[in-house]
């Protein structure tokens, strides 16, 4: 009996220990990304294929980040950055917005990985 109640008690000491350590620890502050600069924004209107007209924002943030807010439908949304072998492309869920140098297009991924932009011919001016 001596034995049992002594492996309760020394588990009991192991479990005070654990917690008593646990809640020392202190967690680790997760620094907050860096948000783009409002100042920093650069307007672009592009006159599309078929007369369309769009606005889009674009940011770099102090990291190397960019971004682009581009007007889907009735609402922006906003596109990240990716990796490109020529101009710049930026993605947003299904969505692919292409710049290389003033002209740009906007391509739907959902329509396939050949389809034709879904705005197209697009040239913009600072």
């Amino acid at each position: 009996m001596n034995t049992v109640k002594r492996l309760w008690a020394a588990a009991g000491i192991g479990l005070v220990c654990l917690y008593t350590q646990a809640g020392m620890a202190k967690p680790v502050p997760t620094p907050a990304p860096p948000l783009p600069d409002a100042s920093q924004a650069n307007m672009v209107e592009y006159s599309c294929g078929g007369g369309k007209t769009l606005q889009v924002v674009y940011w770099s943030t102090p990291n190397g980040q960019s971004f682009a807010l581009v007007p889907i439908g009735d609402a922006p949304l906003l596109f990240v950055e990716t990796i490109a072998a020529s101009g710049v492309r930026y993605q947003a869920g299904a969505y692919t917005w292409w710049a290389k140098g003033p002209q740009a297009n906007l391509y739907d991924a959902r329509n396939g990985a050949d389809a034709a932009p879904i705005i197209a011919d697009c040239n913009g001016a600072s």
